[in-house]
């Protein structure tokens, strides 16, 4: 275990090994941090913070600091992290709200510098954050989706899995699995072939749901209408399955085709 003289460490904290801690970083009470983590110089690890294995803070990271919003009392509340993240330059992660609320991110993820995780968020795994993205309370990330630099998302939003958002998009209805996204407000301009792709997808399954990207976001029907369609197709993959059940579920909404729809 490796931390500077400067660092202030609670004696209450639960450091696991092989951490490393930078120059007047603060690490308080009820923070746990797991084995091979680093923490960079300037840090502050705050509030009820759980820390997974080999996570690393650059300088300047803020964690776990009181959620920036005016119901917050004071409940008991927490944040938790997984393994292998990474999280650069000041970054700043909220927990929950209310008796018990959590912030979750899973394993594997890049935030980038300026980041911003809010209260009540769950971010999957694999995820890409680009510099400033901004997710408000309540917003979920799903596994592998990549958001854009300076990119903020409304809360209770949430992001479906592989999809991309371009830089500087304002995304205030949910983004539809598989998709890339862009504007302001965000809307869904096609099938992110190249995530699919790298990400081991089968040609049969992109095929399909190129086809189903069509009806959902091309042919200009609604979302209901869409749906009654797809309906009448053959055996679908799961792939395609997700997507529709993605869609049946969406409480705000999905992020209309960059073309517009009919009612």
């Amino acid at each position: 275990m490796m931390i500077d003289k400067t660092a202030i460490i609670s004696s209450k904290a639960k450091l696991s090994s092989g951490i490393s801690i930078g120059a007047y970083t603060v690490i308080a009470d009820n923070v746990t941090i797991g084995a091979g983590s680093k923490i960079g110089s300037h840090c502050v690890i705050d509030g009820n913070t759980v820390i997974g294995k080999n996570c690393e803070f650059f300088t300047g990271a803020v964690i776990g600091s009181p959620p920036q919003d005016l119901k917050y009392k004071g409940e008991n509340n927490s944040l938790e992290i997984g393994d292998n993240n990474i999280i650069r330059e000041y970054c700043t992660f909220n927990p929950g709200t209310g008796d018990g609320g959590r912030t979750i991110v899973g394993n594997n993820n890049l935030f980038m510098a300026y980041s911003h995780v809010a209260h009540d968020c769950r971010v999957g795994n694999n995820c890409i954050i680009a510099n400033n993205g901004t997710l408000a309370g309540h917003v979920t990330i799903e596994d592998k989706a990549v958001v854009g630099g300076l990119v903020a998302i409304h809360q209770f939003v949430t992001v479906g899995m592989l999809s991309i958002i371009g830089g500087c998009s304002k995304v205030v209805q949910d983004i539809p699995p598989y998709s890339t996204c862009d504007g302001h407000p965000a809307r869904v301009y096609g099938l992110n072939l190249i995530g699919l792709r790298r990400h081991g997808v089968s040609k049969e399954s992109i095929h399909q749901l190129s086809h189903v990207f069509k009806i959902c976001f091309n042919s200009g029907l609604s979302a209901k209408h869409a749906l009654k369609e797809l309906e009448k197709e053959p055996a679908l993959c799961k792939e395609v399955q997700y997507l529709v059940e993605f869609i049946k579920k969406s409480s705000r909404g999905i992020s209309h085709s960059c073309r517009t729809t009919k009612d």
